[in-house]
């Protein structure tokens, strides 16, 4: 809570989120610090709070998540798991959107070193293709440099998955500056 006064909104739910698979805290916990808490950003904590959730397996997969929900898109769910029959888990989605068949994934640079990450990727994306899955790739840049074009990669595979997209809300470029050449979101 006391870090509400020194960090932003996106920092605090990445740390949040980090804090939840460490078992140091569960969200509802934190929820309830953040009610309790009397600082002068308690506002700050209590939103950062609630936007905590525990199945998150990366600081940059929060960062894509804020993003979305910063801009009013639906929240998409947290490292969505395909079984195998047995109960096993096959598959793991960074964020996704079941009902609607959409994936958002966060690549960061081992997706492209490792050949076993590769090859389990090109599986997965194969897997999903069979399953008539849409996938939209993320990687650093498009949340550092180009988080405009980014919603507007995920906007267009949400209404080409005849999913209502609301109007989006410019709250995101208060926390996800753009370089000049970072497209303009579609309307």
């Amino acid at each position: 809570m006391d870090l509400s006064d020194e960090l932003g909104l996106v920092d605090l739910v990445v740390l949040g989120d980090s804090f939840v698979p460490a078992e140091l805290v569960t969200p509802g916990q934190l929820v309830a610090a953040a009610e309790a808490y009397r600082g002068k950003a308690r506002r700050l904590a209590r939103r950062a709070a609630a936007l905590v959730r525990a199945e998150v397996d990366s600081p940059m997969e929060t960062r894509l998540r804020m993003l979305m929900v910063l801009a009013g898109l639906p929240e998409p769910v947290d490292n969505h798991k395909v079984c195998w029959p047995d109960g096993r888990v096959r598959w793991r989605f960074d964020l996704s959107v079941p009902a609607s068949g959409l994936v958002i994934e966060y690549d960061g640079r081992q997706h492209a070193e490792s050949d076993e990450q590769w090859d389990h990727d090109i599986d997965r994306r194969e897997w999903m293709d069979g399953h008539d899955i849409r996938l939209v790739v993320v990687r650093s840049k498009d949340i550092y440099r180009t988080p405009a074009g980014t919603l507007g990669r995920i906007v267009t595979a949400m209404r080409a998955r005849d999913m209502r997209v609301p109007r989006l809300s410019e709250e995101w470029r208060q926390h996800f500056p753009s370089l000049p050449e970072d497209l303009a979101v579609p309307a």
